[in-house]
């Protein structure tokens, strides 16, 4: 079913719905209102004839005496003495008698009461009451009046009638509004939809979906699905780019190794030519290894284990380490930031100054603990903060290196909710702290790493 149809259907529905209760409501005060109309005027009748009797008793077997229309039906009543015994009847009853049982439970329990009964095919409304103790052969007796409901049950009928008519009217006229209205809310829609299966079908990321004037939840989605077709072909261009980085440091070793190998087969091994064909493996075997290391980082989920970061500082291959001594709890994948410290710490002697010390400090920042290595050497040159981070880039290729150790401190340092970053010749790695109810204050929970504190 297709948007516009399922809309139409359920303004119909919920239409149908205030209608019928709306109409439920209509017909119960309705009914309540003329039921209670019929039993007033029932109840005055009687006293009309209770009055009768104690009046003029004598007028109460007088022909039409007791024959009165209620609504557009003519009221029937009877009178009977104490012993149950009919005194007087309109004669509207003609050779019918009303049920005995109504008249003799209002005598012995002194009270009017109503009651709704099928009486000559027909439901008919009675009432009947006591007489007073005094006046003519009815005294002590009771007095019986009854209606036929068909003018009340008719009307209620055609409440009924108009309630379903109007139901259906109103059900339509909602789908027609729905469907006029929902006309021109699709057709940017129909538009959307079209280019996105344009883009499906050429692959190519790099088109961009109509947009729209429109203000609403229509122009936002637009908006936002052509910032995720920017965000899919930048991802693109950055897999490109990696592929063809990757392919190049690749091709570099393997040229080497493969002339070393012919060189090999011609004239024999000599140590240089060992020490070069090492060379070029251990190359290729250190570039395979942080390729493998960054594609888990990658695609790693997010780590769930306690660890202390002072703990992996004061573990790194570092000259000195500094901190006030307080456990800094992370959560954690543990092998992965131990890697990305050595990388940190490898990088500060690769780069710094022969023989220069190589520092690690750890402290705690608001809600993060932060690591930082730092070398003896110039550092990095201004804007080079954000280069340094990213893959194969060297700042100085003769230094050698895979050209992603820092690549790979940054994928960590995000897969755990953090950062990595540089500022000169210090390189930090900042992690959200976990809390503990049961611990001091300075250490942050689950929660807030779920927040994407950094």
């Amino acid at each position: 079913m297709s948007l516009r149809l399922r809309s139409m259907l359920a303004a119909a529905l919920a239409t149908v719905l205030a209608v019928v209760i709306l109409g439920f409501a209509v017909d119960v005060l309705v009914a309540r209102h003329l039921r209670r109309d019929l039993d007033s005027t029932l109840r005055a009748r009687a006293v009309e004839v209770a009055q009768l009797s104690a009046a003029a008793p004598a007028l109460l077997t007088a022909p039409g005496s007791l024959d009165s229309a209620v609504g557009g039906e003519q009221s029937m009543v009877e009178v009977v003495d104490r012993r149950d015994r009919i005194i007087a009847r309109s004669l509207s009853l003609g050779g019918r008698v009303l049920p005995r049982r109504l008249a003799a439970a209002a005598i012995t329990s002194g009270t009017g009461h109503f009651r709704t009964v099928d009486f000559d095919d027909r439901r008919v409304r009675v009432y009947a009451a006591p007489l007073a103790n005094a006046g003519g052969p009815a005294a002590g007796g009771a007095v019986v009046v009854a209606a036929a409901t068909r003018d009340v049950d008719d009307t209620i009928g055609v409440l009924h009638a108009f309630t379903v008519f109007a139901a259906l009217g109103a059900a339509i006229a909602g789908a027609l509004a729905v469907a006029f209205g929902m006309r021109g809310a699709l057709l940017p829609l129909v538009r959307l939809d079209r280019a996105a299966a344009e883009i499906g079908r050429t692959g190519d990321p790099r088109r961009r979906l109509p947009e729209t004037r429109r203000s609403d939840e229509v122009g936002r989605l637009a908006t936002t699905l052509n910032a995720m077709l920017d965000s899919i072909a930048r991802a693109r261009d950055a897999e490109r780019r990696f592929l063809a980085d990757a392919s190049h440091e690749l091709r570099t070793p393997l040229t080497a190794l493969r002339g070393n190998v012919a060189h090999l087969a011609r004239h024999g091994a000599s140590p240089e030519l060992v020490a070069d064909l090492q060379a070029d493996a251990e190359r290729l075997a250190r570039l395979a290894d942080d390729l493998l290391a960054l594609s888990r980082e990658e695609a790693a989920p997010r780590p769930a284990d306690e660890v202390d970061l002072r703990e992996l500082a004061q573990a790194a291959d570092a000259d000195h380490v500094a901190g006030d001594g307080c456990p800094l709890l992370v959560l954690a994948d543990r092998p992965a930031l131990e890697r990305a410290i050595a990388n940190l710490v490898e990088n500060a002697r690769r780069h710094g100054p022969p023989g220069g010390r190589v520092s690690i400090a750890v402290a705690r920042r608001d809600s993060l603990a932060a690591l930082t290595v730092t070398d003896e050497g110039s550092g990095l040159e201004e804007g080079e903060g954000e280069l340094a981070f990213e893959r194969f880039w060297r700042g100085r290729p003769a230094d050698g290196g895979s050209g992603l150790g820092l690549a790979i401190v940054r994928a960590t340092a995000e897969r755990h909710g953090g950062r990595a970053f540089a500022d000169g010749a210090r390189f930090t790695i900042e992690l959200p702290l976990i809390r503990k109810g049961s611990e001091s204050r300075g250490y942050f929970s689950t929660e807030d790493l779920e927040k994407g504190l950094s």
